[in-house]
């Protein structure tokens, strides 16, 4: 009885030892997991806290681009001299806060299959590519799902999927999720985004269309605020 009870023991042992190694994994496991939730949720707070921010600073730019409009159309009836107005419209339309029209193309990305994402969906570097092979195409003015493309435009990643342009979200829920249109030399402009942007595009499997047509571009709904910088007095 003795010698049965001496060859339990060890494999009891044992398995009271590998029991409580597997009791003490799985505890140290669940607080690692409970300590992850936590912090993805503390992301997502200051995310919301970022994106909401955002909006409401984009809410009061575009009454403030309003105001602007609303003053520059009263100088305009009030008999201003015709040039410096050619001038200040010139001007609104390099800095991107006068809409345009012209000759262009419409490029339209979709980065979804059946309703789903593909495997490899369209990243903020990848449109930042995509506007910057535009500019070198000599596009005079881009927008991206009505939001216009100035010096001052950022294309980042708000969360695990909501893209942001002048910090607004550009991302849709149904229809075509991206339109870029730029203004500029048809042939050029078709050329450069065909052979360096639309080929490695559809490798990832989104689904590149590009057309020729006058398209119509709004106005940066944005202002633009010079907190270090100050003119050189000649």
């Amino acid at each position: 009885m003795r010698r049965w009870k001496r060859k339990l023991a060890l494999p009891v042992t044992l398995a009271a030892i590998v029991l409580g190694f597997l009791i003490s994994l799985q505890i140290n496991t669940q607080k690692n997991v409970t300590a992850a939730e936590q912090i993805n949720q503390q992301r997502l707070e200051a995310m919301k806290t970022v994106l909401n921010n955002s909006i409401a600073k984009n809410t009061e730019l575009r009454a403030e681009n309003r105001e602007l409009s609303e003053r520059l159309d009263e100088v305009r009836q009030e008999g201003a001299d015709s040039q410096v107005l050619a001038e200040l419209v010139k001007r609104r339309m390099m800095d991107g806060t006068q809409a345009v029209q012209g000759p262009g193309v419409l490029i339209t990305l979709d980065d979804r299959k059946q309703g789903q994402k593909v495997v490899f969906p369209l990243t903020t570097d990848d449109l930042t590519r995509l506007i910057n092979t535009l500019k070198f195409a000599g596009a005079e003015a881009i927008s991206i799902n009505g939001q216009r493309i100035v010096s001052t435009t950022a294309i980042v990643l708000s969360g695990s999927s909501t893209i942001l342009v002048n910090q607004v979200p550009i991302n849709r829920p149904q229809g075509v999720p991206f339109e870029v249109l730029a203004i500029g030399n048809q042939d050029v402009l078709e050329d450069y985004i065909s052979k360096l942007e639309a080929a490695p595009l559809k490798q990832n499997g989104i689904t590149v269309t590009l057309t020729r047509k006058t398209v119509q571009l709004p106005s940066f709904k944005g202002s633009y605020s010079f907190n270090f910088a100050s003119d050189i007095q000649a």
